[in-house]
């Protein structure tokens, strides 16, 4: 199956973005005229926008291109209105001791269905077992090494609207990654959708 260029920009922009003009003619074999003027369209059309890199040397700061708000919005939020909607509506009646309740009932759950599928012996097979389970969920993860760490990198959340509405559930997926890698290891987050980052990214280091 052949994909529209524009699709496959949107998708490498999501997944390796920030990324410059010519690494996308590069990457998806295009001339630099082409993806230009693809670029431009984007622009356009409110799906991409420049972001100013840092000057190195002497030439002009590199612009490099990323999503915009209603660029992220053509990869799937799960139930978005939905959720945020049902999110308030569990704050007004019960609270949020109550919205708390919920986040807990979710978070055993979510811990029970892991925990089968991540029981590989060693922390590389459970961290490739975890992208493997968050990628069939749609958080399109990865695992790649840094140096001696981990790092375990999501470039979509099917469920942004709803963190965005209730912290809790970043949270708790923090905590329960922490516990699929194991007491020998720590996991922190380095980037964040939800603070303005391209990606979710948790670096895990051996202690």
């Amino acid at each position: 199956m052949t994909f529209p260029t524009a699709d496959r920009i949107l998708f490498f922009i999501k997944t390796h973005g920030p990324v410059s003009t010519a690494t996308l003619a590069g990457k998806l074999d295009l001339t630099s005229e082409a993806a230009r003027q693809q670029v431009q369209k984007l622009v356009a059309a409110g799906l991409v926008e420049g972001r100013q890199q840092p000057a190195t040397g002497a030439g002009r700061p590199r612009q490099d291109w990323v999503l915009t708000e209603a660029g992220n919005r053509r990869f799937p939020d799960t139930h978005a209105q939905l959720t945020t909607q049902l999110i308030d509506s569990i704050r007004q009646l019960f609270g949020e001791e109550g919205l708390d309740r919920l986040i807990a009932r979710r978070e055993a759950e979510t811990r029970a269905a892991y925990t089968e599928a991540c029981d590989g012996k060693s922390l590389e097979e459970r961290l490739h077992q975890l992208a493997q389970v968050r990628s069939n969920e749609g958080y399109m993860a990865r695992v790649e090494r840094d140096g001696a760490d981990w790092l375990l990198v999501e470039d979509h959340c099917p469920i942004c609207a709803a963190a965005q509405a209730c912290q809790g559930f970043c949270r708790s997926e923090l905590q329960l990654f922490q516990e699929i890698a194991g007491q020998d290891t720590q996991v922190a987050r380095e980037q964040h959708l939800l603070a303005g980052g391209g990606r979710c990214v948790y670096r895990i280091h051996k202690v």
